[in-house]
């Protein structure tokens, strides 16, 4: 049973999505790494955004910031009151980074394509070349939820706390200092190892073979197991922050878990840091 059935408001399914491809007040949104998924095919009317080069900023190591976040949604059509459905390639990795960007930056109504890609095009669902026109809309962005983000220097205030959780998303192999990264990837630090006192729980515990969500039961379950609880300050991290975000979409949406964050400076940041603490 896939958590769509019990989180309308954060998850749509394949069928809603195919049912609602024209609605006026809706936007669909491919989020990958680079556009060479979304130029391949896409969802018909989707437009797509590039999380290197739209996401982010383009000279300091963070987040895209508020004023080139507005001039993003408003040229995407985008306005405060649209419907923003997300999807995107590597199991929906950079769409949850788009969504908790999108819940940072105080935008209500968005929600992600349960299965993304993966079973969109599983389902020989259509997909079409064609470029997606849109008209620009006004967006303004009033409000900054900042309880959805963390810093080092918030991580380094959990240590030896059991007040708080640690989430590695990452592959056993990372955590425990196998290896860095992931074959092919570039975003290094200078020492392998994880967080004293994380909890290894990998993100892909958390989906289905065909990329949806689990239930809301199992992934209750998944958590609890591993002294995960809704009564503790989470903190989910990664290498490099998109794999901990769709962690913190689980917890902070599907399981409603009230004190979530993301630590988008992840291990690449911390594994770099000069005397930080490091277990393997």
């Amino acid at each position: 049973m896939s958590a769509t059935l019990t989180q309308e408001k954060t998850l749509v399914s394949t069928d809603w999505a195919a049912n609602h491809l024209t609605d006026e007040g809706v936007r669909f949104v491919e989020v990958d790494v680079n556009t060479r998924s979304y130029d391949s095919g896409h969802i018909p009317g989707a437009i797509g955004w590039n999380w290197k080069t739209e996401l982010q900023d383009q000279l300091r190591r963070t987040i895209a910031s508020k004023e080139d976040f507005e001039n993003l949604l408003s040229k995407s059509g985008i306005s405060n009151d649209t419907t923003i459905i997300l999807y995107g390639d590597n199991n929906n990795w950079f769409a949850a980074w788009a969504y908790w960007l999108l819940k940072y930056y105080g935008h209500e109504d968005v929600r992600i394509l349960d299965g993304g890609r993966k079973k969109w095009e599983a389902e020989n669902r259509e997909l079409t070349t064609k470029t997606t026109e849109v008209d620009p809309a006004d967006y303004t962005i009033e409000n900054v939820r900042e309880e959805y983000r963390a810093f080092r220097d918030d991580v380094a205030q959990t240590l030896g706390s059991d007040k708080h959780g640690l989430v590695d998303v990452r592959s056993p192999d990372e955590f425990s200092g196998k290896i860095l990264a992931p074959e092919g990837l570039n975003e290094l630090s200078q020492r392998a190892g994880h967080i004293p006192g994380a909890s290894n729980i990998p993100w892909s515990k958390a989906v289905n073979e065909d990329g949806t969500f689990k239930s809301k039961e199992e992934l209750k379950s998944l958590y609890e197991e591993e002294g995960i609880t809704p009564d503790k300050d989470i903190i989910a991290y990664c290498r490099i922050g998109e794999r901990s975000a769709h962690s913190w979409f689980v917890l902070n949406e599907l399981l409603e878990f009230p004190n979530v964050r993301n630590y988008d400076g992840s291990w690449t940041e911390w594994g770099n840091l000069i005397d930080a603490p490091i277990e393997r």
